[in-house]
């Protein structure tokens, strides 16, 4: 067993004019949990730029 952690981080895109749908995002977190990525962190960025990122980690 690896005491050891990768790291993914994801942007997930807004739609047309900067909107945003959360169907997006949970198909995102559905993606990377079936590959074995554990969601760690979401970092919301400027008003401006509505994009959530998200921070995935696991086992390396």
């Amino acid at each position: 067993m690896s005491n050891r952690w990768n790291y993914q981080v994801v942007e997930v895109k807004t739609g047309w004019m900067g909107g945003f749908k959360a169907e997006a995002l949970q198909e995102e977190l559905n993606k990377h949990g079936k590959l074995g990525w554990e969601l760690v962190n979401i970092i919301h960025t400027m008003p401006s730029v509505p994009s959530p990122i998200l921070v995935f980690k696991r086992e390396g």
